[in-house]
């Protein structure tokens, strides 16, 4: 694997409305200390992104063409969740909440003429049912939620060529601590991985993640900040 390709990039979230601590920045810390697995053979980025639509569509583009990571994983909480969800898709229109400074993208929308959705290459399903985290129930959505962390994800996934995932945790409580989270994304990023490699190995996929070949209706490879 090549050092273009071995660099696995997870992003959380900055401060926004009521949420002066945002829950999956601290997780994604947390993480950081943890690392990934050393026979993974990756090396961990992490990075926080402003609740920012304008400034988020410029970072996710230097994510890609600067870091070229092999997978890039965004972190964002989900204020009404008590479990851990991972987003199957990101959704191109939609977007009418305002952002930290007061911003909508034109027309709600993403990308002009992008696909209504594109799907990750990895299978959230199967992840969800592997991925075990004492403390914390791990489910799958195909709803991501029409705000800013559905924006970067969708603009990850058309940039990345399906080879990004979105991850909504909850928030912090007395129940869910920042280092519980950030072991449970250890544990459901190492699972992804690990998704991706089989999928490789059965030939579904070559090189990185390839979802060129879908309708511009669903982009498919296998689901609120």
């Amino acid at each position: 694997m090549d050092s273009q390709s071995s660099c696995v990039v997870v992003t959380g979230f900055g401060p926004f409305r009521q949420h002066l601590v945002n829950s999956s920045w601290e997780a994604v810390k947390e993480l950081s200390k943890l690392g990934l697995r050393s026979d993974l053979g990756v090396e961990l980025r992490i990075l926080q992104l402003p609740v920012d639509y304008r400034e988020v569509k410029k970072r996710v583009i230097r994510i890609w063409e600067d870091l070229q990571p092999q997978l890039a994983v965004h972190v964002g909480v989900d204020p009404a969740a008590k479990a851990i969800f991972l987003e199957q898709c990101g959704k191109n229109r939609g977007y009418r909440d305002a952002d930290i400074r007061g911003f909508r993208p034109e027309h709600g929308l993403c990308l002009l003429d992008g696909p209504e959705v594109i799907a990750s290459g990895v299978s959230m399903k199967a992840v969800s049912r592997r991925a075990r985290v004492k403390g914390v129930e791990v489910a799958f959505s195909r709803d991501a939620g029409r705000y800013v962390c559905d924006y970067t994800y969708y603009l990850s996934l058309h940039h990345g060529n399906g080879c990004a995932a979105l991850i909504h945790i909850p928030p912090l409580s007395r129940w869910l601590s920042a280092s519980l989270l950030g072991k449970a994304l250890q544990v459901i990023i190492q699972e992804m991985l690990e998704e991706t490699e089989k999928a490789r190995a059965q030939g579904l996929v070559h090189g990185k993640l390839g979802l060129g070949d879908f309708s511009q209706g669903e982009l498919i490879g296998g689901l609120l900040l």
